[in-house]
């Protein structure tokens, strides 16, 4: 998915890799944002957040849904990230311009890596319950000029637990020792877990890693704070496990990973680290050169927003 947003604000991150040293509990409440006009898709998007903007190497966080509504969005332009597509329900066709044509249902992964430049465009059938997440990962210097490239993953490991009526599946990274085959270019996790009404667990964390936490659905008890759908509880760093627990049922989001330390700019679609390399990526896909086109749309490409008059400048990851 893309930010299409046409006014979209300047999201400065990194550099602080201090900050989630301590356990925290600080519900972070994201702003409602319209995707492609009055009429089109609602999320609610949790980051970058003004005091939070980044969880490990995760700096984008779109939760939508469940509604009826139509996912049609024409080829857009990304770079210096990896785009990661989960649902909760419905179904959502993916094309890209390395030649990829996927659908994703729930339970599935579509993950696709910009590199130094991808293109793609993201559409849903009409009438149809839609319900899921869009997040993002920054790529560190050292990957931002990889080969654009897309994955698709089934089947996603499980974590073992104890508890009846609790189910743990490693989306991303690495959890109590059990791996998703995703590809990841820096340390981090994603896990969606799903608990049975009166279920209870307590899963294993890093304490190297910050960490945050989102409700998809129901309200889940996650560290002592009751988290209902809507914000992203921020829980820092310096955490062994981590308890839940729900009285009805419900469905969370685990998202953490070693705090990123290099500082970033983020704007509309791209991921760089100054306003020169983002100014250059937007003529870049403004002119038609080097993000490739994507077959069987029928859409002509999204342009881009005009860019602030303010520089873009790269500040800390918090507030």
């Amino acid at each position: 998915m893309s930010n299409l947003e046409t006014d979209p604000r300047e999201s400065a991150c990194g550099g602080l890799p201090d900050v989630a040293a301590e356990p925290v509990n600080e519900l972070l409440t994201g702003r409602d944002v319209v995707l492609g006009g009055p009429r089109a898709m609602r999320v609610t998007r949790t980051l970058p957040h003004r005091d939070v903007r980044m969880v490990g190497a995760w700096c984008f966080v779109d939760h939508y849904g469940p509604e009826r509504a139509r996912m049609h969005v024409p080829p857009h332009p990304h770079t210096g990230l990896q785009t990661v597509s989960w649902l909760v329900e419905g179904e959502i066709l993916h094309r890209d311009s390395v030649g990829s044509e996927q659908s994703i249902r729930p339970g599935q992964l579509n993950l696709m890596t910009a590199g130094r430049a991808i293109s793609h465009a993201e559409e849903s059938p009409p009438g149809a319950v839609l319900h899921g997440v869009q997040l993002w990962v920054a790529l560190p210097s050292a990957a931002r000029g990889t080969a654009p490239a897309f994955e698709h993953h089934p089947v996603l490991p499980t974590l073992a637990v104890p508890s009846p009526g609790v189910t743990v599946t490693v989306v991303m990274g690495e959890l109590g020792g059990v791996t998703s085959p995703a590809t990841i270019h820096t340390p981090l996790v994603g896990a969606e877990v799903t608990l049975e009404a009166g279920a209870a667990t307590t899963l294993p964390l890093r304490p190297g890693f910050e960490y945050a936490a989102l409700a998809l659905s129901g309200t889940v008890r996650v560290g002592g704070t009751l988290l209902p759908p809507g914000p992203l509880l921020y829980l820092g760093g310096g955490r062994s496990e981590l308890a839940l627990g729900a009285e009805g049922a419900g469905r969370l989001l685990l998202l953490g990973g070693e705090p990123f330390e290099e500082r970033i700019v983020m704007w509309w679609n791209f991921v760089g680290r100054d306003h020169e390399e983002i100014a250059a990526f937007r003529r870049e896909w403004m002119e038609g050169e080097g993000f490739g086109t994507v077959p069987g749309t029928g859409a002509a490409p999204l342009p881009a927003p005009e860019l602030p008059l303010t520089p873009l400048k790269a500040r800390g990851r918090h507030r």
